[in-house]
């Protein structure tokens, strides 16, 4: 992860005198700090592959993308196909994205825009290696708003602490070490990923909150509503890179899904799984609480894509290779 990109991660949810120019007050949240409940999600298919909205061309070989902007915290998916083809990486926001290959089908690879990144065009260019050498094609990419609201949240006076901009600095720190490491294969397969628990989604990712009157800070996540105790499923299969306590999010799970896709799970009341087990689609990891900052039961869902907090429900709803 170059420099850039560490900077933008932690900048994300550290705390901030002014709010940033693009955040988007779409709703009036209520007093309480939460936002109303916007859908009851349920299990639903795959979603369907897409048509490719833009086709670059390197000799034989088509660079696909499957999308005309990508969103603050949003993602899309590139397809590189033709004979001979070795190996291919994109450029993207500073960063090299490497590609992979899945369903027998050339390669594959996901791009994110960080939330905290301003809205505008940037240079996107793939790399593609053959036989005959190295060949490339470029297009502009515009990162879109993410059309995120602000919002008051009380943290309790026993937890209050918590809003020290110096711990979630050293929690994201904790962080970003452990999303640096993407050289894990793919292990999600074609369902995708698939929502952790049953429930209604409340607080919204990207959500830019007031914490006690004093603090702003970034929601890197979705909220769920959620008693303490209900179990806690893997939004898809991979290798468990974190499973412990931390000040902010309380007894967490992260789960590395390969090719630099991860989800997070937070505030459980128990975990049960561990550092270095593989788990698959839909096993419990543990159960939903009210650990860390929170101010009561719920589940607190989070995916970090390329060293980017994206938005898991866009992930969800996104077709994945």
């Amino acid at each position: 992860m170059n420099w850039m990109k560490r900077i933008l991660l932690l900048g994300a949810v550290l705390s901030c005198v002014f709010a940033p120019a693009f955040a988007q007050t779409t709703e009036t949240p209520p007093p309480d700090g939460t936002t109303t409940p916007t859908e009851i999600p349920a299990t639903l298919p795959p979603p369907e592959r897409p048509t490719a909205r833009t086709t670059l061309t390197i000799g034989a070989v088509e660079v696909q993308l499957y999308f005309d902007a990508i969103k603050q915290g949003g993602i899309g998916v590139l397809h590189v196909i033709g004979d001979g083809v070795t190996a291919a990486r994109a450029e993207w926001l500073g960063d090299i994205i490497p590609f992979f290959p899945a369903r027998d089908d050339g390669l594959f690879a996901i791009l994110s825009a960080n939330i905290e990144q301003t809205s505008r065009e940037y240079d996107l260019t793939v790399y593609v290696d053959t036989a005959a050498g190295t060949s490339s094609a470029s297009t502009r990419v515009r990162v879109g708003l993410g059309g995120f609201v602000r919002s008051t949240f009380t943290v309790p006076n026993d937890r209050a602490y918590l809003i020290d901009p110096e711990i979630e600095r050293a929690e994201f720190a904790r962080l970003s070490a452990v999303f640096e490491d993407n050289t894990a294969p793919r292990q999600w397969d074609e369902t995708g990923f698939a929502m952790p628990i049953f429930g209604e989604f409340t607080s919204p990712f990207g959500e830019l909150r007031l914490l006690n009157d004093v603090v702003e800070t970034r929601h890197t996540g979705w909220d769920m509503r959620a008693a303490t105790g209900v179990p806690v499923q893997a939004s898809a299969a991979g290798t468990v890179a974190f499973a412990g306590l931390l000040d902010i999010r309380g007894n967490y799970v992260i789960v590395d899904h390969g090719q630099g896709v991860f989800s997070g799970y937070a505030h459980l009341s128990q975990i049960h799984v561990t550092r270095g087990q593989k788990v698959t689609a839909g096993q419990v990891l543990g159960m939903s609480g009210n650990t860390g900052r929170s101010s009561g039961p719920h589940m607190h869902w989070e995916m970090n894509i390329n060293g980017d907090w994206v938005d898991p429900r866009i992930v969800s709803r996104t077709w994945l290779p």
